[in-house]
C-alpha cells in the first residue's frame, strides 16, 4: 500500500504502476506499434494471415503477458502470485473454463455465419489445432495483464469496484472487432473478474 507523491497527488505505487503500464502497453497496440514491431522483427516468417495473427499473438504474449510480469518482480519487487500467476484452486478453475467453454462455443458457432464476423475471422482460418495455440498465445497473456496484473494491483486500493475497472481496458481493446464481441466483453470481462 506504499504510495508516492506527484504533483500534490498521493497515489498508490502499485495501482498506479499497473494502470499506467496497462495503458501505455494498449495505447501502443491500438497505434498498431505491437503489429509493426512484430511484422518487422517476424514477418518473414509469415506464409499468409493464419501466420501472421499467430506472430501478432506472440507479440501480445511479450506485452501483456511478459512485461507486466518484470513489472512486477523488476520496478514493484513483488510476487507474481499475489497478481493472481498461481495455480490456485485448479479444480474450479479448471470446471469454470470448462463450463465457459461449453456455454461458448455454440454461441460462437452461431456467432461465426453472422458477416461480421466472417469478414472478421475468416482470413485467419486455419486448423483447430493452430487456432488453439494462436488464442491461447494471446488469451491467456491477456487474461493475466487485465484481470491479473490490473485487477489485484487495483484491488488493494479501490475494493471490488477494482474488477469493474480492470474490464473497461478490457472492452476497450475490443475496439474494431465485431460489434456484438465487443459489447459482450462488459459482461464477459466482469464474469472473469
Amino acid at each position: 500500500l506504499r504510495t508516492v507523491a506527484i504533483l500534490g497527488l498521493e497515489l498508490p505505487v502499485r495501482a498506479t504502476v499497473a494502470v499506467v503500464t496497462v495503458t501505455v502497453i494498449l495505447l501502443l497496440d491500438y497505434h498498431g506499434r505491437v503489429d509493426g514491431f512484430v511484422e518487422a522483427v517476424l514477418g518473414p516468417f509469415a506464409n499468409g494471415p493464419a501466420d501472421a495473427q499467430r506472430l501478432r499473438s506472440l507479440g501480445r504474449l511479450v506485452l501483456e503477458g511478459l512485461i507486466p510480469l518484470a513489472m512486477i518482480v523488476l520496478v514493484l519487487r513483488d510476487r507474481p502470485s499475489r497478481y493472481g500467476l498461481r495455480l490456485g484452486d485448479w479444480r474450479s478453475g479448471l470446471a469454470i473454463g470448462l463450463s465457459g467453454c461449453a456455454v461458448m462455443t455454440p454461441i460462437v458457432l452461431a456467432l461465426v455465419r453472422l458477416p461480421a464476423f466472417a469478414g472478421y475471422y475468416a482470413p485467419q482460418a486455419s486448423p483447430p489445432p493452430d487456432v488453439v495455440l494462436t488464442t491461447a498465445l494471446e488469451v491467456i497473456p491477456a487474461e493475466f495483464f487485465y484481470r491479473g496484473f490490473m485487477l489485484f494491483a487495483l484491488l488493494r486500493v479501490a475494493g471490488p469496484i477494482a474488477v469493474v475497472i480492470a474490464t473497461l481496458p478490457f472492452a476497450f481493446a475490443h475496439l474494431g472487432k465485431p460489434e456484438v464481441e465487443t459489447l459482450s466483453t462488459l459482461l464477459g470481462g466482469l464474469l472473469y473478474g
